[in-house]
Order: C-alpha cells, then sequence, then structure tokens
C-alpha cells in the first residue's frame, strides 16, 4: 500500500454547476478547466461509469472499495480514469475538445472525489440539462476558528501505480480489430450474461461480431464478458463500438483488450485483463524495459522533454533526445510506473499525466525486479550459452536461452505474466549488468 495525503475544500457538489474537488497538482488547488461541457448527459454517464469501476471488484467482489477515480487536464482534453477493487479492469472517459466549451488553464493531475450524493446528482443529469465544469475550486481556503479544511487521507495502493504501468504497456501493442455501429453494438453487449466470468473470443462477422470459444487469427479476446457492464448505460449516447487487442494465433491464450464507446465529443473504454481473476498489476509486461540500467537515466531526459501535447509523439522525442525509439519507449514505461504516463489506443499514443508519486518506489512495486537486482548484486548467476545457473537461497534453478526456468513460478505461468526473476537476472547479467560490491555488502 502507497499512502498520500489529499487534501479537499470539500465534496464534490453538483448545484447550477459540476464542481470536482481536487486534491493537488502543480499549484495549491489549482483550477485545471472551468466551462460547460457540451454533452452533459454523455460526460454524467461516462463519469458515473468511471467512479462505478473504481468500487467495484469483479472477481470475488467484496464491499465497495472507496476510491477516487483520477482526472488530468491536458492541453486541449479531460482525462478520468479508475481502476476496479481487482485491478482487472482499467476504465477512463475522454472528454474531447468538441466536449468542453471553456478553458483550460493549467495542465495536471489530481484525485477526483465523487461521493454518493454526487453519483445521486449525475442521474439526473438530462441531454439538455447545462453542466459547467470546475476541476478545482477558485481559491485557498485557511483553516481558522470560522470553519475548517477538509482533509482527507486517501491510500492509493500499489496496485494502481502497477496498474497504470503495466496497462500502458500492453495497450501499446494492440491495434483496432473491430468497428460497429451502436445499434449492433447495443444488441451485442445487452446478450452478454452480467455474471459470465468465462473467456470468449469475438470474430468480426459482417456488420457485427460473433463469440466462440477458441481463438482464431484476428479474433478479440473477451474475458470476462459481466465486466463490460458499465459501458451499457453509455449505449444510449454513443455511436460506435470499436475493440482493440493484439494479434492471435489459433491456440493463442487469454490477452487483454480494450473495448470502447465513443462519440464525437467524448470516448469511454474498458480495458480487461487477460482473466478475470487477473489484475493488471501481476502482468510483469514492464519488467524488461525496467531491467534496464540505462532506462532511469533515460527517464529523466524523457520526463524533461515531455509536454502536455494531446500525444506523446516518441518519434519526435527519440529526436529530441537523440535516443532509439526502443529506449524512448523504455523510459516511457519506467516514467509510467510512478503513473506519468498513459497509452491511448484510439489515437495510437502516449498522453501524460502526473500523480504524486516518485519512480523510487518501482523496486517496491515490482517485487521481481528487486530481486533479479539482489540476485545479480550477490553474484548468484552464472551466465552460460544456452543455459544459465541462478542460485537462490538454497535452491539451484536452470534458465534455458534467459527465458525458460526450472523455478515454481514458471512451472505456473509458463511466462504469461512476464519473466520470472531468475530469468530476468540472466538477462541483466547478459545485458552486461554486474555485481555491485556495496549491494553485496549490504546483502551479506
Amino acid at each position: 500500500m502507497v499512502s498520500a495525503a489529499y487534501s479537499y475544500l470539500g465534496s464534490s457538489t453538483l448545484d447550477d454547476g459540476l464542481t470536482l474537488q481536487t486534491s493537488g497538482g502543480p499549484a495549491a488547488y489549482p483550477r485545471f478547466f472551468t466551462g460547460f461541457l457540451t454533452d452533459p448527459g454523455a460526460a454524467a454517464t461516462g463519469l458515473l461509469a468511471v467512479a462505478e469501476v473504481a468500487r467495484t471488484r469483479y472477481f470475488r467482489p467484496l464491499p465497495p472499495a472507496s476510491l477516487d477515480p483520477v482526472v488530468t487536464a491536458g492541453s486541449d482534453r479531460l482525462r478520468f480514469e479508475s481502476f476496479s477493487g481487482c485491478c482487472g479492469v482499467y476504465a477512463r472517459m475522454d472528454v474531447l475538445p468538441a466536449g468542453l466549451d471553456g478553458d483550460i488553464v493549467a495542465h495536471g493531475t489530481t484525485n477526483v472525489d465523487v461521493n454518493l450524493p454526487l453519483q445521486r446528482a449525475l442521474t439526473r443529469v438530462g441531454r439538455a440539462d447545462p453542466m459547467h465544469v470546475a476541476v478545482g475550486p477558485d481559491d485557498l481556503t485557511v483553516t481558522t476558528f470560522d470553519g475548517e479544511l477538509v482533509e482527507r487521507k486517501v491510500p492509493l495502493p500499489s496496485r494502481w501505480l502497477r496498474g497504470f504501468a503495466e496497462a500502458q504497456v500492453l495497450t501499446a501493442r494492440f491495434d483496432p480489430r473491430a468497428e460497429i455501429g451502436v445499434a449492433e453494438a447495443r444488441i451485442l453487449l445487452n446478450r452478454l450474461p452480467a455474471t459470465d466470468k468465462s473467456v470468449l473470443w469475438a470474430v468480426p462477422a459482417g456488420r457485427s461480431l460473433r463469440f466462440t470459444s477458441r481463438p482464431t487469427p484476428g479474433a478479440v479476446c473477451l474475458p470476462g464478458a459481466g465486466r463490460l457492464a458499465a459501458l451499457k448505460p453509455f449505449l444510449r449516447y454513443a455511436t460506435r463500438l470499436a475493440v482493440h487487442g493484439p494479434a492471435v494465433a489459433a491456440g493463442s491464450g487469454p490477452v487483454a483488450s480494450t473495448w470502447e464507446l465513443s462519440m464525437p465529443s467524448l470516448r469511454l473504454s474498458l480495458t480487461l485483463s487477460p482473466e478475470p481473476y487477473r489484475g493488471f498489476s501481476g502482468e510483469g509486461a514492464v519488467l524488461d524495459s525496467l531491467a534496464s540500467d540505462e532506462a532511469a537515466d533515460d527517464a529523466d531526459l524523457i520526463s524533461a522533454l515531455l509536454s502536455w501535447d494531446p500525444t506523446i509523439d516518441v518519434d519526435a522525442l527519440a529526436g529530441a533526445s537523440g535516443l532509439d525509439a526502443r529506449r524512448v519507449r523504455d523510459a516511457l514505461t519506467q516514467l509510467g510506473t510512478s503513473g506519468r504516463v498513459g497509452y491511448d489506443v484510439a489515437e495510437a499514443g502516449y498522453f501524460h499525466r502526473t500523480l504524486p508519486y516518485s519512480a523510487d518506489v518501482v523496486e517496491k512495486m515490482n517485487p521481481r525486479l528487486a530481486g533479479a537486482r539482489a540476485l545479480v548484486a550477490a553474484g548468484a548467476v552464472t551466465p552460460g550459452p544456452e543455459v544459465s545457473v541462478v542460485l537462490s537461497g538454497t535452491e539451484t534453478y536452470h534458465v534455458r536461452d534467459a527465458t525458460s526456468c526450472t523455478c515454481p513460478w514458471w512451472a505456473k505461468h509458463r511466462g504469461d505474466r512476464g519473466p520470472c526473476k531468475h530469468a530476468l537476472a540472466v538477462r541483466m547479467v547478459l545485458a552486461g549488468e554486474t555485481a555491485d560490491q556495496d549491494a553485496v555488502e549490504a546483502t551479506a
């Protein structure tokens, strides 16, 4: 658990306008955006969906989690993001330029307090009702005898931060797989059972999609159809459904996918983890990028070059930094571990956000990475041309081709959730990383 103290002036409200209380940013209680939303009913429904995902545990349901969605103001849009309580569903609503009638006066990211009274108020917002949004109050109120500043400590699980990074890496590998009209989407989603936790595969069929139990080339994985329930209320506003996923072949295992409803002013998307019981935080997709010695230094350079453009141009960053595209992407992955970078499948580009966390907690949030570094530091890896030997505690493991391992982790997951710490340690050694004497003494 990673904790941060957030201060709120009060609860979010919906009176003549919607005021979302912020909890920090580049200045004390900044106003990132003030103005009207041009599609208020759709925006209210989308925000409710993001908040609903944040308070839901889809696998082994438990009482609702009290976690606040994250809102980011970029140069021309607002983004609302959340993870489910089980960290297996990533939700995002993008309010695009056509959806904003106002000014973004500052760039930044903050948590949003979507409390129960606000949720009730949002359900009453209609298509034509004016909806004014101020992300943050106009000024700072100091605690005096006449009143007090409302302070609330919000525990942000490390799983959320790991989830942001893992979702970014996984979705960056996605391609558009299908697009259907809203009429077909309504029929499709309404037919899905609300509690289904099986893994299905969606295959384009004419103007719609059909579901099969086995993957075929061009299919999109639907792991746990019940996890798409939050999209259904938005169907009355959307114009199309787009589905994104990685390339699969016959015999492929379950993979993540993104299901996105959109209209000209808004996009609402849900990204599903490869299986209902799996959270994004444990996928291990970021480990290879983080294992590189140069990734942290590159991240510092790329961080200085990031701007608040709607999308981050990898090629432009490569030209400005002098790094190749691979190192830029590894640096973006490093920044993603502290929540600073996300990926938008609709625009096939990265975007910038800022959370109040630093990258120095990366290894604490990735125990396999920390374990691999400890093995390298202790000199526990003996590399070989094909098979390397790793001494881990009292056990000896053999790693073939820096990939497969004789450890229980590999036997259980077979590489589906990233490398084990032994394979990762071998990759570090083969890449030239050597034991650090200080680290060796620290582990002695």
